[in-house]
């Protein structure tokens, strides 16, 4: 075992990949005998995890890990990690033949062998880890990620993720109870479940597993005791049947915020997309939803300009943003990816076009979210805090998943205590504490 190495991460994109980072983390520190540094210059290994969802953080790789290159010191190793990392594979050292390994995303648990391999390229995306004990690490001690699957089983036209973390395979549920207890045990009050399509849970395990759906396993992980709030991502919204909104509603549990990816308002560009649903059941959903938990926080992903998005299709979008009122939205133009059918279809909106649509979305929305900000001053919110911010701050979540600061101190750190809004933001607020 190297005692005394240090490694610098940097990791991008989404909370799977934050996971698989902290995964990476565990493996180095209990089993290479590494130690974590943010000051990259002293790093004897430098990994950088990479997302593939979007163009430019694809296109930023090769200039991030160039400069990476120019401030490593003497002998430090550099690995490329991730989703990008499965899809371009060896690619990445032809193009960079500094890097000295790359580790797809299906990979995580190979951390340590790649380490010794000179050029090592690991990216098969068929390759289960489905049952590995990793060690453990997690980067808050309040918050525990847990996944639940690996892979997706959907054929969405514009998304890269199949050709990059493989076909779905859900995790036994005994595992994730298990590693969610321990979780609670050691402090960590809430639990977030992570998968590609989490309420898809069961559909398939790499070995004979008693059969369980997402609804099952949210039950099963809210009877552990020390667990206080169970939160997930991402569902999808062609599986949010009757017993799943039912089992979300009712469970004193689960925080009362979903995130329903709609991608778009029309059902036409839906079904060029893949998507599985159309536009009348993912309103039926919603609404469903703000009848059964009126507080409930929607929050939802959206693209614009998709080959053949006509400008009627555009305003099917807006019309569901203005009938759901989203709390919070993540909108992109769309941007071809490599190995999707959707790179190649005709009509391809101009980025003029694509820019004009973003800019009008967003501009509508945060007017939305200046129209609820007065509805939000005076609420009383119950909050867990997780997080020391500057100034003699101290900030958490509702159970609606606003984001609270309020004056305060570490003693607050883990606890759920009753704040008042007193100043609200768009995306943030400020609040007191409640005696």
């Amino acid at each position: 075992m190297r005692m005394g190495k240090k490694f610098y991460i940097e990791t991008l994109g989404c909370a799977m990949n934050v996971r698989d980072s902290e995964h990476m983390i565990a493996e180095l520190t209990t089993k290479e005998g590494y130690e974590q540094t943010e000051n990259l210059k002293e790093a004897d290994l430098i990994l950088i995890n990479t997302c593939s969802v979007r163009e430019k953080p694809v296109n930023k790789l090769f200039s991030e890990i160039g400069l990476f290159n120019k401030r490593r010191k003497e002998g430090a190793k550099i690995g490329v990690c991730g989703c990008t990392a499965s899809h371009l594979g060896e690619e990445i050292i032809k193009r960079a033949p500094f890097v000295d390994f790359v580790l797809g995303a299906r990979n995580v648990s190979k951390i340590t062998e790649v380490l010794h391999t000179p050029k090592a390229v690991e990216v098969d995306i068929d390759y289960d880890e489905s049952r590995y004990a990793f060690g453990e690490f997690r980067t808050s001690p309040y918050k525990a990620y847990v996944n639940i699957s690996i892979g997706c089983d959907k054929q969405c036209t514009f998304c890269i993720v199949p050709h990059t973390r493989g076909d779905e395979v859900s995790i036994p549920a005994e595992l994730i109870v298990q590693e969610a207890r321990k979780a609670a045990q050691s402090g960590a009050r809430e639990i977030f479940l992570l998968g590609q399509n989490v309420n898809n849970y069961g559909r398939r395990f790499s070995g004979e597993h008693p059969k369980m759906n997402f609804t099952g396993l949210l039950r099963a992980v809210s009877e552990i005791e020390e667990v206080e709030r169970v939160r997930f991502t991402s569902p999808h919204p062609l599986h949010m049947d009757d017993e799943f909104l039912k089992e979300f509603a009712e469970n004193p549990k689960i925080c009362k915020s979903m995130h329903m990816p709609l991608q778009s308002g029309s059902t036409q560009i839906l079904k060029a997309m893949k998507r599985g649903y159309t536009k009348e059941w993912f309103l039926d959903r919603a609404v469903k939803l703000r009848e059964m938990v009126p507080d409930v926080s929607i929050s939802t992903d959206i693209i614009v300009a998709f080959p053949g998005e006509s400008e009627e299709d555009f305003e099917e979008t807006m019309d569901v943003m203005e009938r759901v009122r989203f709390e919070q939205i993540f909108s992109f133009k769309y941007s071809p990816r490599p190995l999707t059918p959707a790179q190649d279809y005709e009509h391809q909106i101009s980025d003029e076009v694509g820019s004009m649509r973003l800019k009008r979305l967003q501009e509508r929305h945060n007017a939305m979210l200046d129209e609820m900000k007065s509805e939000r001053v005076g609420k009383i919110c119950d909050v867990y805090f997780e997080e020391l911010r500057p100034g003699g701050m101290i900030a958490g979540r509702s159970d609606n998943n606003m984001l609270i600061s309020v004056p305060g101190s570490e003693e607050l750190l883990g606890k759920t205590v009753k704040v008042r809004i007193t100043e609200a933001g768009r995306t943030s607020h400020r609040g007191e504490v409640v005696a």
